[in-house]
């Protein structure tokens, strides 16, 4: 029999010891996404918690066992955002002095709410490792009590509490994919499920540029870096306690792209109507970049946060609908004459073509004095569609070239 450092009875203790604290967040069948993936999928909201991001479970479940005297010297800890939310939010409830390190990079969005929900917030460092040392130096300082995002026991058993309750709405799941940064959720989620269902098969999911628990199980040197969508998971080190508890209980971790997350993003919320940042749609990304691992087996995934910067959120939907072509810039030769532009206009809008924006092009690009260029950005319906509209713009005598999205 294997010994772990965190046991399930751990997960157990610790949703007796939140419940009624943090929102019970649904576990619900998509049919959509089923179709989709020809399996059996599942979605576990935790973005529907208070501040958006499963955090809180681990986050309560370590304030509340601190001591009398732990308590009023204060916490403090690093985060990229979801974390420092966590502790903030319940740190606030309890009355504990709450400190919070952040990285430059943190959006704007998860800066603010912290600050909203009462701690002292400091910007500090370009990554991660930068802002812990911060925060461990300030803890030396203040005398105040480091909470660890993920490399604590009573962290890592708060955050199993998700897929304690996956299993009880859903028993019948025989896969769990869960997004993984440092570790945490993704050891509490396996300790969990492979105690209560021993053959559950649990599988991590890390983005191309931060894959260091892939690396580490494949006993590679760990190389990470680079931007990413999906700041909540962009961690360069993975805890000791997770990666112990990862090596006994995991079955693989995947790693998907940056596409990969947009997508999964815009699916969502097309789908679901459910926002997800990019760590939280990490789960689904998996499923749909590889779809011959997971087809035909009941699948749970964990949307583990929907903290996520609404212009960035934009920027990933536009994108998507270029990249399905349902929105589509072309470019057409015209003559310098009146009436051309209302032409183009009515053989889209007949084609059933929506423009959205027009930009007309006389004085650069080498176009002769009596033509102009004119990039016409217009929504679609599908791909098909683009043809459509190109197959009529070349009968009413206009030569045109697609410059953005699905070549016609």
């Amino acid at each position: 029999m294997i010994t772990l450092p965190v046991t399930l009875d751990d997960v157990r203790a610790a949703a007796g010891r939140i419940a009624g604290e943090v929102v019970r967040t649904p576990c619900l069948r998509s049919e959509t996404l089923s179709r989709i993936a020809r399996a059996d999928v599942w979605i576990k909201f935790e973005n529907l918690q208070f501040t958006a991001s499963f955090k809180e479970r681990g986050a309560l479940n370590t304030l509340l066992q601190l001591t009398p005297e732990e308590r009023k010297r204060g916490v403090i800890a690093m985060s990229a955002g979801n974390h420092a939310q966590g502790v903030a939010y319940h740190a606030g409830r309890l009355g504990i002095p709450a400190t919070i390190v952040m990285p430059s990079f943190t959006p704007n969005t998860k800066v603010t709410h912290t600050r909203g929900h009462g701690a002292h917030v400091v910007l500090h460092g370009d990554t991660l490792a930068e802002a812990g040392a911060e925060a461990h130096r300030l803890a030396a300082e203040r005398k105040l009590v480091f909470v660890h995002p993920y490399d604590d026991a009573r962290i890592i058993a708060g955050q199993g509490t998700i897929a304690l309750e996956m299993l009880q709405d859903a028993p019948e799941l025989d896969t769990l994919v869960v997004p993984v940064g440092g570790g945490g959720m993704i050891a509490g989620c396996a300790v969990a499920a492979r105690g209560l269902k021993p053959e559950i098969r649990v599988i991590g999911v890390e983005t191309m540029g931060y894959s260091a628990l892939r690396q580490l199980l494949a006993h590679q040197p760990v190389q990470a870096g680079g931007d990413t969508i999906a700041e909540g998971i962009a961690v360069r080190d993975i805890g000791k306690l997770p990666f112990a508890l990862c090596e006994k209980l995991l079955d693989r971790v995947v790693s998907v792209d940056e596409v990969e997350i947009e997508h999964a993003i815009a699916l969502l919320l097309e789908v679901e109507k459910t926002v997800a940042e990019g760590a939280g749609a990490a789960s689904l990304a998996a499923l749909l970049a590889q779809p011959d691992l997971f087809a035909g087996r009941k699948i749970g995934l964990v949307l583990s946060g929907g903290n996520i910067d609404t212009r960035l959120l934009a920027s990933v939907l536009m994108r998507g609908l270029v990249r399905d072509g349902r929105i589509v810039r072309l470019r057409l030769r015209i003559t310098d004459q009146p009436g051309q532009l209302a032409k183009v206009a009515t053989i889209i809008g007949k084609a059933g073509g929506n423009i959205v924006e027009v930009q007309h092009g006389r004085l650069f690009g080498g176009v002769v004095a009596k033509a102009a260029d004119l990039d016409v950005t217009v929504e679609t319906r599908d791909r098909a569609h683009i043809g459509e509209l190109v197959a009529g713009l070349q009968a009413g005598g206009f030569t045109v070239r697609v410059l953005e999205g699905v070549e016609a």
